[in-house]
């Protein structure tokens, strides 16, 4: 009943409101628009006009003397009334002009200069410009004189409720989280009036939501938008489309609205636990699968999204939980099931894992909510493969002595095959580990052997690798890496260390050590070395020198006298027998060269040559290098010079630039071959004086003349090559005085036109035995011996 009558009150009081909230502003503005008079220069027109503003001051606006008022967008048919003019100099006559200027006078404010009266000539826009500033005066109408000074006043555009509230920044999008509480801040808008927000209540805007109830909710006057329903839960529903109004006048009939979207999201929280699609899974694996190989996938689903989605996989339970692991996929949060370690079908045909799904991240407000986690059962089945032969150990240890006789079993090794099946094995070397051939093994039984001796003081570690094949499947192989170790046995005598020569000094005392000598042995014994050190039999009673066994397995020589000289013995050889402690016992016999020397009064050795008594006293052995190195330098210095004198007596090959014959020896031209008869000119090859075609010989002096043969006419400079050469083979070959070469019949020609005639004895008309060589033995001894050696000559000849 009380709701009753309240809709009631309001149905009655709410027209009576409207009609006063529209109303009241028409009966405040009209005297304004209708008498508006601004006296101008008039004290008597300046206090009456206070007056009256006071009057209208009384109600809801202050009114100034020197402002007016216009309503904005008024259209009427005539220009709307501003206000008028007036001066008390104003008799009513026609004297007086009114003049208006400043902001749209002329053109939107139009003043009659009679009366006085300002009239609107176009609609006000507030919102474009909400008042002007404007100056009046009042002059002569004749004379344009003025009467007052200009007066300036104001015209304000009235407010009127024509702009609905506009959402500037929408549509919006906001998010609040799923679950939250009643009352949850949301968002909030904000909605802009163009309208006076001073004047009346057409700024005033009111917010009120017209979709999206009963979800949301908004503050009236704030316009922040909350929460109104709690529990909103993503997962039924996780988009929100809500209409928001803006309405101005407060709220009330008659004002103008604005609407504007809200599209609400809910985001995601960690309200839901991951659950498994199936309580059970199946999976298959063959025994071989490599480790680490995924063998299947398990899911739990999440209702969540994002981080609140992610879980991690565990297997809590099962007789496999060594066998196997699991771990998460990140892109797509399944858990993946790899094999840890190897599986034997044999050995175990089934395993049964509890695999457990629980999200990372708990929200601890729903934790009360129960456990975010999930478990199903996985079963997992081994099938049999062809697995490959198995053996016995992953290494194998062998260990022989070195004087291990050839074919002797030094160890075995045994694999077998894992399947059912059972498969025979075959057993190889690979010899690429045993490229010597120095093992083999029985095919059968794994047994290794010994094919060539061993020696460890040459190799004592031999790594060889066994093939295991099954003789049914020959792809199924496998491989052990077998280590052999070679025993040491006493077969090697000990020696010194190193050829030791030791140094006895003249001045030496009786009982000075000389040298301290020690041994090597190329075996091994387990307690280490000991040697023995003895002279001959022979030599046991040696005058001159004795042996010391020291502590740590080395010997000292000692002289046992004084008085050595290099001049009567320079140099003594001391026979010493070395034995280890091996069984059986190996010894050899090693000599030590001991040379005397000479030494200062400090023991420092100088000299160890007996030439060296012959040296003067006050040479030292550097003086003597340095005299040696000077020696030699000479001789080099005078072979050097020597050479380069014999080089320079001996006749060279004449280079003349102007004898084109050099061409052909300095080049070694051999042409283009008999088609090429332009290389050269074989002209230059011919002596003018053979011209008429005897040529006599120059090498030997003939025993017989014979007639000159017919000659052949000069050659042309395009003679064929190959014809010009038979032609003179054939004139050698018929010459009983040529020898059987035609070189110098074809080089002989030294040239002409040279004042000192030719240098060759072999044009010369005088013979070998026509000549005297005495003159030689003017010349000095060396000559004298040539002469006499060419006078034995000629004499030979007579002979």
């Amino acid at each position: 009943m009380p709701e009753r009558l309240t809709e009631m009150l309001m149905d009655t009081w709410t027209p009576l409101i409207i009609l006063w909230i529209t109303v009241l502003p028409s009966i405040y503005m009209a005297p304004m628009n209708q008498s508006q008079v601004l006296p101008i220069g008039s004290s008597t027109g300046l206090k009456r006009l206070t007056e009256e503003q006071r009057v209208l001051n009384r109600y809801k606006r202050g009114w100034v003397w020197n402002q007016m008022f216009v309503l904005e967008e008024f259209s009427g048919p005539e220009p709307i009334l501003v206000g008028r003019l007036h001066t008390d100099l104003d008799p009513g006559s026609s004297k007086i002009k009114y003049i208006l200027s400043g902001d749209g006078a002329g053109t939107i404010f139009v003043i009659n200069d009679k009366t006085g009266d300002i009239h609107a000539m176009k609609r006000l826009d507030r919102e474009e410009k909400a008042e002007y500033t404007l100056t009046a005066q009042a002059v002569d109408r004749d004379t344009n004189k003025p009467l007052e000074p200009p007066s300036e006043f104001i015209i304000k555009v009235q407010d009127i409720n024509d702009n609905a509230p506009e959402f500037v920044d929408g549509p919006y999008h906001a998010t609040v989280p799923e679950m939250s509480v009643v009352g949850t801040f949301v968002t909030k808008v904000t909605a802009t009036d163009a309208d006076d927000p001073v004047y009346g209540n057409s700024a005033k805007l009111v917010y009120s939501i017209l979709e999206g109830q009963p979800y949301f909710s908004i503050e009236p006057h704030t316009a922040i938008i909350k929460t109104a329903l709690p529990n909103m839960d993503r997962e039924a529903k996780e988009e929100y489309f809500v209409v928001i109004q803006a309405k101005d006048m407060g709220g009330h009939m008659g004002g103008l609205s604005g609407t504007t979207t809200v599209t609400i999201t809910l985001t995601d929280v960690n309200d839901n636990p991951p659950k498994f699609a199936q309580s059970l899974y199946h999976f298959s694996v063959m025994e071989d699968v490599a480790l680490g190989e995924p063998i299947g996938r398990v899911k739990a689903n999440d209702l969540d999204i994002g981080e609140n989605a992610k879980s991690s996989y565990d297997i809590i339970e099962g007789d496999g939980m060594d066998i196997f692991e699991i771990t998460t996929d990140a892109q797509t949060q399944d858990g993946i099931i790899r094999v840890r370690k190897p599986l034997d079908f044999e050995t175990k045909k089934s395993y049964t894992l509890k695999v457990e799904a629980a999200n990372v991240h708990i929200d601890p407000r729903f934790i009360s909510g129960g456990p975010f986690k999930d478990t199903a059962t996985v079963k997992i089945v081994v099938e049999d493969a062809d697995e490959p032969p198995v053996f016995s150990s992953p290494t194998y240890l062998l260990e022989v002595h070195e004087n291990a006789a050839i074919n002797s079993v030094i160890g075995q090794v045994t694999a077998h095959d894992p399947d059912v099946s059972s498969s025979p094995i075959r057993f190889s070397i690979d010899r690429h580990t045993d490229l010597e051939r120095q093992f083999n093994i029985n095919a059968e039984d794994g047994k290794i052997t010994l094919a060539t001796p061993l020696d460890r003081e040459t190799n004592m570690w031999h790594n060889i690798t066994i093939v295991a094949t099954e003789t049914r499947n020959h792809s199924q192989v496998s491989r052990v890496p077998v280590a052999i170790k070679v025993l040491d046995v006493n077969d090697n005598a000990p020696e010194f260390a190193s050829e030791h020569e030791a140094f006895l000094c003249e001045n030496g005392k009786p009982g000075q050590v000389i040298q301290i000598v020690s041994a090597i042995d190329k075996d091994d014994p387990k307690n280490g070395h000991y040697f023995l050190y003895s002279l001959l039999p022979e030599m046991v009673n040696n005058p001159n020198f004795t042996i010391k066994k020291n502590e740590d397995n080395t010997l000292s020589i000692l002289a046992k006298h004084s008085g050595f000289s290099r001049q009567k013995q320079e140099v003594y050889l001391l026979p010493i027998i070395i034995s280890d402690s091996g069984n059986p016992p190996m010894s050899s016999t090693s000599t030590l060269t001991i040379r005397v020397c000479g030494c200062s009064s400090d023991g420092i050795v100088q000299s160890c040559n007996a030439e060296a008594y012959v040296l003067p006293i006050g040479l030292s052995m550097g003086a003597l290098i340095a005299i040696l190195a000077c020696i030699v330098l000479l001789l080099v210095i005078v072979v050097l010079f020597v050479t380069l004198r014999r080089h320079k007596n001996e006749p060279l090959i004449i280079k003349d630039d102007e004898d084109v014959r050099e061409n052909i020896i300095r080049y070694d031209d051999e042409g283009g071959g008999e088609e090429d008869t332009e290389a050269f000119d074989i002209a230059t090859l011919q002596n003018p004086d053979g011209i008429n075609g005897f040529l006599p010989r120059k090498d030997i002096k003939p025993d017989l003349q014979f007639m000159p043969r017919q000659g052949l006419a000069p050659v042309p400079n395009g003679v064929d090559v190959d014809e010009f050469i038979n032609v003179r083979l054939h004139e050698a070959d018929n010459d009983p005085t040529a020898p059987p070469y035609d070189s110098i019949q074809i080089y002989g020609y030294e040239g002409r036109g040279s004042a000192a005639g030719s240098l060759s004895s072999l044009e010369s008309s005088t013979s070998d035995s026509d000549q005297n060589f005495d003159y030689l033995s003017e010349w000095g001894p060396r000559f004298k011996r040539l002469g006499e050696l060419y006078s034995v000559g000629e004499s030979d000849k007579e002979t």
